[in-house]
């Protein structure tokens, strides 16, 4: 067993090299020991009293979990202060907080296919649990116990996952990592993180949203994006999905069914630049949009007709036409304000996507980071992929691809239609659309069109749990109200399943921080042209850091003997990725390594860039919080 402490991750920074100031310092929080860029931070237990000294009258109250930064201590007072980058804004007493250093949160995945999550009083009662010869039913009576308000402090459990999904993107909550074990699963001896945990919802009230959501029972509908590779070989598959969405769509209309599934239709090609006689890289060819009828869709695809002209190499840019139905697609209808609560895209091709690197690419993102957009936007990614005899060739880097892609709650949603069978795609759409409209049949009760032996254990599973993430929203669900919990990464009666996910607690400047520094890596890098310049790599990169650590909203460790090393608050985290273990010898190890690790710089810089420009990401956590000190719940596989 390795015990680890968690590294303050992503607070702000102090600048690490001395700079000349003009006026009066401003103070800046303490330095967690051990590291030059990173603050001390707290969490405030409920109750919290803001004194304007120590021993002083209380002049406010705080909510639980507000995370402050730590400037001074003296004699059982902490001096805090909401932000890095103003004054401090007074002292509370020293047990009323409890040390946070880190920025990690814990968010828990969708519980459809897994157990529900028990959070126990101590390290020790979890692991117990988890080596019980018995667990499965230990772990079902200690649910019902939960469940039924029977627990007992001899079961040293203290509350329990919610029933229904609490998406940490739609409803925001705070449960802080306070410390971690890096242990092995007993069942399977792979690695899992034994979690010490703090939680409870970011406001107390419940938000008018979710009150208005919760009293609008049975409102689930579905909204599915059909998006379209046009090329010149496709026109055929365009025609029978036509015939098969017709026989779905005719046996559903004026049925409470047919008002509940809506549908839409983004179509794809090339790069029109390269070849004109594309028209178009994408086109909405008919919105996602709630009808009284679906004829209108079935009349855009019978207009919807494929290219004339081939257009440059087999890889088409899929993944423009997926990014565009995420993106541009209402999904939360915002004309009604009653967004789709189940949510799809069915990317229907016969080609592999173009790779960011590919000149004609409109995207500079892969499929793994389109696929994590999707997912935290509550939209599930089906591929129907084409196997036909023209692509042999490519059909394995495709369906690699497609498989990262059409990814959601741990399952993998990637139909391979071999030959390029028209029956067996016929057969597929039907499938899947139909699977879809026994979704919301599950949701309002009703008996399902499927028969048991024709149903798909994944399309099973979806449909659980969409209904859970739209019960969440409905009922207002909320993390569990307690203070402090061991809980286990993964599923402990199922070690494939991940229960809780660990993110990143960044702000806005923080995020900024990493745009910048990996877009000056990459610009020197793309520079970059034989052994002698790329040996001479890691010393403009030094240059690039001090210039930055001179804006004291970009705050990099000016000391680093690696890539990552420069943002300090990621070396300790569980976490290991290629930027941060890229030091001087990796990178003089060849350049096809130096292009993988360009690559994936690029990539993660263009999420980025998406994520800073978008509203719906950032929340604040205090009133009148600056815009860069909001902040975002980043997944880690998508760290630099």
């Amino acid at each position: 067993m390795i015990r680890a402490r968690l590294c303050p991750a992503l607070s702000a920074f102090a600048l690490s090299l001395a700079l000349i100031q003009t006026g009066p310092a401003l103070a800046r929080p303490l330095l967690i020991e051990g590291t030059s860029t990173v603050y001390q931070r707290v969490l405030t237990r409920p109750g919290a009293a803001l004194h304007d000294a120590p021993g002083g009258p209380v002049s406010s109250r705080y909510p639980a979990f507000q995370p402050l930064y730590v400037f001074a201590r003296q004699d059982g007072w902490v001096q805090i202060g909401p932000s890095s980058a103003a004054a401090p804004a007074g002292w509370v007493e020293t047990e009323t907080v409890v040390d946070w250093n880190q920025n990690i949160v814990a968010a828990f995945t969708n519980p459809a296919d897994r157990a529900r999550s028990l959070m126990f009083r101590t390290e020790g009662g979890l692991r117990g649990f988890m080596e019980d010869e018995a667990l499965v039913d230990t772990l079902a009576r200690l649910i019902e116990k939960a469940e039924t308000g029977m627990l007992t402090p001899e079961d040293g459990v203290v509350s329990i996952e919610p029933e229904n999904f609490v998406n940490i993107r739609d409803r925001f909550y705070i449960l802080p990592i306070l410390d971690f074990v890096e242990d092995l699963h007993p069942m399977t001896y792979d690695p899992n993180l034994l979690l010490k945990v703090a939680s409870v919802p970011l406001r107390d009230e419940l938000p008018a949203a979710a009150a208005e959501a919760s009293s609008s029972a049975g409102s689930f509908d579905t909204g599915v994006v059909f998006v379209f590779d046009t090329t010149k070989s496709m026109q055929p598959y365009i025609e029978l999905t036509r015939k098969a969405l017709a026989k779905i769509i005719f046996d559903i209309n004026g049925t409470d069914i047919g008002d509940r599934i809506n549908f839409g239709i983004e179509a794809f090609r090339d790069n029109p630049e390269a070849a004109p006689g594309l028209d178009y890289r994408t086109r909405q060819v008919i919105p996602l949009a709630r009808r009284i009828n679906q004829l209108p869709v079935l009349e855009a695809i019978d207009n919807t007709r494929a290219a004339t002209v081939s257009s440059p190499g087999f890889n088409e840019d899929s993944l423009a036409g997926v990014e565009d139905a995420i993106r541009q697609t209402d999904w939360d209808q915002t004309a009604s304000g009653d967004p789709f609560d189940a949510r799809y895209i069915i990317l229907v091709t016969d080609a592999g996507p173009k790779d960011p690197r590919d000149p004609n690419a409109r995207s500079e993102i892969g499929p793994v980071e389109i696929q994590r957009d999707a997912e935290d936007r509550n939209i599930v990614i089906m591929t129907l992929h084409l196997k036909t005899d023209a692509g042999a060739a490519n059909h394995d880097y495709a369906a690699d691809r497609y498989r990262q892609l059409s990814r959601f709650a741990g399952r993998q949603f990637y139909y391979p239609i071999e030959g390029g069978s028209e029956q067996a795609f016929e057969d597929t759409v039907t499938l899947l659309v139909t699977a879809l409209t026994d979704h919301v049949r599950m949701a309002l009760g009703q008996a399902r069109v499927q028969a048991p032996e024709d149903r798909d254990d994944d399309l099973e599973f979806l449909g659980h749990a969409l209904q859970l993430a739209w019960l969440g929203t409905r009922e207002g669900t909320r993390a569990p109200d307690v203070f402090e919990s061991w809980v286990t990464e993964r599923a402990a009666e199922k070690p494939q399943a991940l229960a809780i996910e660990p993110r990143l607690l960044v702000t806005k400047n923080e995020m900024a921080t990493m745009a910048e520094l990996l877009d000056n890596l990459t610009r020197i890098a793309e520079t970059t042209r034989g052994e002698d310049e790329a040996r001479d790599f890691f010393r403009q990169v030094r240059g690039v850091i001090a210039q930055m650590a001179q804006n004291p909203d970009r705050l990099v460790a000016t000391d680093a003997d690696s890539l990552g090393g420069a943002l300090e608050y990621l070396e300790r985290l569980p976490y290991r990725s290629q930027l941060l273990q890229t030091d001087e010898t990796r990178w003089m190890s060849g350049p096809m390594v130096r292009r993988e690790i360009i690559d994936g710089m690029r990539q993660k810089l263009t999420q980025y860039r998406k994520w800073l420009y978008d509203p719906s990401v950032w929340t604040a956590l205090y009133e009148g919080a600056p815009d860069g000190e909001q902040v975002f719940a980043m997944p880690f596989d998508i760290l630099p």
